[in-house]
């Protein structure tokens, strides 16, 4: 009998400590700012389906553009704007108006 309950124990642990391990993550919002002809931070690290939201806090309009195929453009942003993407995919990006601003988008 008490074998049994040993083994129970062990199970329903196992059992608890997966299905908590394996929940679903909340999608979260990243905020990243444009300012002084810079992206910041110029490297995040997110979960696929978490969202950044890019304001520009600089004094010029700029832009956010996927850097190898220009798959997602935000579009131009004038001073006081911003834009989200939902991430899907790591990407390198780039102001498509001040080609020296970059970034980059890691997932985890």
């Amino acid at each position: 009998m008490k074998n049994i309950k040993v083994c129970f124990v062990v199970l329903m642990a196992i059992i608890l400590g997966y299905g908590c391990s394996s929940a679903p993550q909340k999608p979260k919002l990243i905020t990243v700012e444009i300012k002084d002809m810079k992206f910041v931070p110029d490297t995040v690290t997110v979960n696929k389906g978490d969202t950044i939201m890019w304001i520009n806090k600089d004094m010029v309009a700029h832009d956010v553009t996927e850097e190898t195929s220009g798959a997602w453009r935000s579009g131009k942003l004038e001073s006081g704007a911003s834009w989200k993407l939902a991430v899907q995919d790591e990407a390198n990006y780039l102001c498509s108006i001040h080609t020296v601003m970059k970034g980059k988008i890691e997932l985890e």
